[in-house]
């Protein structure tokens, strides 16, 4: 399912117009982007926990050459599902 695809779901489901519900998910994205972008999670109790995670400084490898290389630590967004969330895709096996 892509955005679109989404905002039909949702726009179905809720009598809401099309136009509505891409208003409040775009909201909705920016507002994770810019709250985990501060430094701070954004927990859905259920569904998951957006937060920043560091990443440390590690060395890597160049797949054509073979050379190693140096990858620099750096902080990378990530998502934890909620205990719901991993039952229904548990249930749907």
């Amino acid at each position: 399912m892509n955005k679109t695809d989404l905002i039909a779901n949702i726009a179905a489901e809720t009598e809401l117009s099309k136009v509505a519900v891409a208003s409040v998910l775009d909201k909705f994205i920016e507002t994770v982007q810019a709250t985990v972008g501060g430094g701070e999670e954004v927990v859905l109790v259920g569904f998951g926990t957006f937060k920043a995670s560091a990443r440390a400084a590690r060395t890597g490898k160049n797949p054509r050459t073979g050379e190693t290389l140096k990858i620099e630590a750096t902080t990378v967004p990530s998502f934890k599902p909620g205990a719901k969330f991993k039952e229904i895709v548990a249930k749907a096996k």
